[in-house]
């Protein structure tokens, strides 16, 4: 009995051993099952995102192109020049560098560069090119003082409304000129005690008035009775003057021959001055010459005469002798218009804005050093084109 207890113990123990390892198995079966199954159901839900994502992306995309094709869309220029730009950062093969660029532009792409200017007002609305009904062809400056605001609200009714109206202030008033329907249009430089050049020089550089045909760089103490600006141009047109000025009216203030106004003439390039004063009939004072109380220059002569401006001498004095280097031939394109003339008043007006210096009255001292400033201008000259010419002889490149 006993062996037969054992041996269906053991049968019993292999039954059940074999019975737990087709249920281990099943079990682990139906767990793999259920997994694949868990695994395909995430997998499909993923690309149902993916899918979702894509789908309202390609919406945007859509919508957005739609709204593109009813609103002003971007130049492709604009959109390659971008990509350009974030390319730079990372490859300097990209990097823009134009050397006939201004001087520290080169940097810049010529299309965006704007290297000159003007003085048209604009308005601070709507679009630009709807600003200007009108484009000034000309420029006329006046350095002036409000106690001779008279004089000059009668000399701009001699201007019409195709030229650019400039004041330099030497007296600090530029408020007070409110009261002039045109001083709304004009352009009004306050900066106390300084003459007319010193403003000519720092306001009115080549590339700022560029816009302008002609320049008219007056004194405030001239009488415009017979004057007529547009006509004034006609003639100067006319007789190819690059630079020019009005003849004066003889009264007993005229300094040279040269812009003394001529009976039964238009236009006069020449003249006859005190023996001895003249090396060559076609050199100042005879010919190639104005004074600088009311010159008139092209926008072609002001460039040159514009650089023999010096900063620090502000009168003007020995320039006169000198604008002959700014056109070619001097003696052809440099006149006086007789039949457009003015009166040179001469009231005294900067020179009161001086002060007391070495004993002398304000005005006194202004005039000596107008006279002063004359001697330095004809030597700073000399000694330039003396330094030019010695490089020259010697092969040196002038600088």
């Amino acid at each position: 009995m006993t062996g037969n207890n054992h041996h269906n113990s053991g049968i019993g123990r292999r039954t059940s051993d074999r019975f737990r390892l087709v249920v281990t198995t099943l079990l682990g079966l139906s767990l793999g099952f259920f997994l694949g199954i868990s695994i395909e159901s995430l997998s499909i839900s993923k690309y149902s995102v993916v899918s979702s994502l894509s789908s309202s992306v390609n919406m945007a995309l859509i919508d957005s192109s739609r709204f593109s094709m009813n609103t002003p869309s971007k130049p492709r220029s604009s959109l390659n020049a971008q990509r350009s730009v974030e390319r730079n950062g990372s490859n300097d093969s990209l990097k823009i560098y134009v050397e006939s660029n201004p001087p520290g532009a080169e940097s810049l792409a010529p299309g965006i560069i704007v290297s000159e200017s003007d003085f048209y007002l604009r308005r601070l609305w709507g679009d630009p090119a709807e600003d200007l009904p009108t484009r000034p062809k000309y420029l006329v400056a006046f350095a002036v003082g409000f106690d001779h605001s008279k004089n000059i609200d009668a000399a701009l009714k001699k201007f019409s409304k195709d030229f650019t109206i400039m004041l330099f202030h030497y007296d600090g008033r530029a408020s007070e000129w409110e009261q002039f329907e045109w001083s709304q249009r004009a352009v009004h430089v306050s900066v106390r005690k300084q003459a007319k050049w010193w403003y000519a020089k720092r306001f009115l550089h080549p590339d700022v008035v560029a816009a302008y045909d002609y320049i008219f760089v007056w004194d405030e103490d001239l009488g415009l009775k017979n004057f007529d600006a547009e006509k004034y141009l006609h003639l100067v047109k006319k007789y190819n003057l690059e630079i020019s000025q009005p003849a004066l009216e003889p009264n007993g203030r005229l300094s040279w021959q040269m812009t003394k106004k001529r009976g039964h003439s238009e236009v006069h390039k020449d003249t006859s001055e005190n023996p001895g004063w003249c090396v060559d009939p076609h050199l100042p004072p005879c010919a190639a010459f104005v004074e600088m109380m009311a010159p008139v220059f092209s926008r072609t002569a002001w460039r040159c005469v514009w650089h023999m401006l010096q900063n620090d001498l502000v009168h003007g004095w020995g320039l006169d002798f000198a604008l002959s280097r700014c056109v070619e031939p001097a003696y052809m394109k440099i006149g006086v218009v007789d039949s457009q003339w003015i009166v040179h008043q001469a009231i005294p007006s900067l020179g009161n804005q001086g002060e007391s210096y070495g004993g002398k009255t304000p005005w006194v001292a202004v005039r000596e050093r107008c006279k002063l400033e004359w001697s330095w201008f004809q030597a700073r000259l000399a000694k330039a084109e003396r330094s030019y010419f010695r490089g020259t002889q010697n092969g040196q490149k002038p600088t």
